[in-house]
């Protein structure tokens, strides 16, 4: 298997990765949301509607 990052070699260890770098490269890349999936975006209907955006605290 090679790492998805770089493509050399993966190493068990880091598994997919080859290194630790290659993986903290690919965890950035979906913390910043370069990596996506595509389709319509959807509201979280898990969460009610008024807990969304409570009102300001006085």
């Amino acid at each position: 298997m090679s790492c998805p990052v770089c493509q050399k070699d993966s190493d068990a260890k880091y598994r997919p990765f080859c290194s630790k770098r290659c993986a903290d490269i690919d965890l950035g890349r979906w913390l910043s949301g370069s990596y996506v999936i595509p389709g319509e975006a959807v509201e979280d209907e898990a969460v009610p509607p008024d807990a969304r955006h409570p009102p300001p605290k006085h």
